[in-house]
C-alpha cells in the first residue's frame, strides 16, 4: 500500500505524526511506500531522530498548513500547496491508495469532496467513528461532516455505515439502528420519520429507533444520525470517559486503603483503558469519497497515527469504496 500522511496537521506535528508514521513502516506488512507530506526540512529534522525506513519513507514538500481555526473552505481554495490539499492530491493522481490526516477535520472534508468527487449513489460524504461497547466496536455515522441532512442522505450513511461494520469490524450482518428520541417508529422529527420509513424498506439488518442509552449496550453494529448529533454524542462520549477517569483516580488515592484496592485493580484499569481509549482504533474512515481518507483526532500521538494507518490499509485490501457501491445498488438507496 502506498499511503499520505499529512505531516503538519494535528496538535502535535509534526514529531509525533512522523514518529507514528515510521512506526506504521516498520511495523505494517501491507504499506510498502509513506508519503509524508508537509514541510521538508522540518519533516527531515524529526526523521533524524528516529529509526527511520529511508526505502518506505519519502517526502512530498508542501510548503502550507490549514490551521485548526481556520475555515476550511477558504482555506483549501487560498492555500493550494497546504500538506492536507497535496495528501488528497496524491491520492487523486493515483500516488497514493490513501491519505491520513490528523488536521483539519473540516479540510480533509472539504479538500476530499471537492478533488476526488463522491462515489455513484452517494450525495455527500460521512465520517465514521468506531466507538467502543461490552460486546464490540459499533460504528457511529455522521459524526460531524454534515449537520443538515435529509432522510436519504440518513439512509446512504446507513449503507455505508454497514459496509464498514462488516468488512472492517468483522460484523457479518451488522445491526443498523436510527438514532432518535423514542424506539416507535411516530417518535423524532421530520426528517428521522421518513429515514425509519426508508430504513424499514432498504434491504438491511435493520433494528429501528434507537435512544442514547442503546449505545453502548452492544446491541447495535451502526447508529446513524446526522452530523450535528453525532459530534455531540462524540464529544460527550470523550467527555465522560475523561471525566470518570479523572473521579476514579480521586476516589483511589482519597486514603491508603483506596490505594490498596487499586493496586489489586491495576489489571483490571488497564484493559478498561486499553478498551476505551480510541487511538486503538485508528483514525475515522470519510466514507463516500472516491478514494480512501482517513481521519485522525487531532491530538493524535505516535499510537494513533500507526493505528490509522493500519486502517487506511484495511479499508483499501477490503475494498471498501467498491463495496459502498455495490451495496448502494443492491438496497437501492440512493435511488
Amino acid at each position: 500500500m502506498r499511503i499520505a500522511v499529512d505531516a503538519m496537521g494535528g496538535d502535535f506535528a509534526p514529531k509525533e505524526i512522523v514518529a507514528g508514521a515510521v512506526q506504521a513502516a516498520r511495523g505494517l506488512p501491507l504499506v510498502r511506500k509513506i508519503s509524508l507530506v508537509g514541510d521538508e526540512t522540518a519533516i527531515r529534522a524529526e526523521l533524524k531522530t528516529l529509526p527511520a525506513c529511508p526505502e518506505k519513507i519519502e517526502i512530498v514538500h508542501a510548503s502550507e498548513v490549514v490551521g485548526m481555526e481556520e475555515s476550511p473552505a477558504v482555506a483549501i481554495r487560498r492555500k493550494k500547496d497546504s500538506s492536507v490539499g497535496r495528501a488528497v492530491d496524491l491520492v487523486k493522481s493515483g500516488d497514493a491508495d490513501a491519505m491520513v490526516s490528523a488536521g483539519n477535520t473540516g479540510a480533509v472534508v472539504v479538500a476530499a469532496t471537492l478533488k476526488l468527487r463522491t462515489l455513484d449513489g452517494i450525495e455527500r460524504p460521512a465520517i465514521a467513528t468506531v466507538m467502543p461497547s461490552p460486546k464490540a466496536p459499533f460504528v457511529l455515522i455522521d459524526a460531524g461532516a454534515n449537520t443538515d441532512c435529509t432522510a436519504r442522505l440518513l439512509v446512504q450513511f446507513a449503507v455505508m455505515g454497514h459496509v464498514y461494520s462488516r468488512e472492517i469490524l468483522g460484523q457479518a450482518n451488522p445491526v443498523v439502528g436510527l438514532m432518535s428520541v423514542g424506539t416507535e417508529d411516530t417518535k423524532g422529527n421530520e426528517i428521522t420519520k421518513e429515514a425509519f420509513r426508508l430504513l424499514t424498506q432498504a434491504n438491511l439488518n435493520f433494528k429501528g429507533n434507537i435512544e442514547g442509552h442503546d449505545l453502548f449496550t452492544g446491541e447495535i453494529d451502526v447508529a446513524v444520525c446526522d452530523g450535528f448529533v453525532g459530534n455531540v454524542i462524540l464529544k460527550t462520549a470523550e467527555s465522560a470517559a475523561h471525566a470518570i477517569a479523572t473521579w476514579m483516580k480521586a476516589e483511589f488515592t482519597a486514603n491508603w486503603v483506596r490505594m490498596l484496592g487499586a493496586l489489586l485493580l491495576r489489571g483490571a484499569g488497564r484493559a478498561m483503558k486499553q478498551r476505551m481509549d480510541p487511538s486503538n482504533y485508528g483514525g475515522a474512515p470519510l466514507l463516500g469519497v472516491n478514494g480512501v481518507c482517513i481521519i485522525s483526532h487531532g491530538a493524535a500521538k505516535a499510537h494513533a497515527v500507526f493505528h490509522a494507518v493500519r486502517v487506511a490499509c484495511e479499508s483499501v485490501s477490503h475494498k471498501v469504496n467498491d463495496q459502498i457501491v455495490n451495496e448502494m445498488r443492491r438496497v437501492g438507496a440512493g435511488s
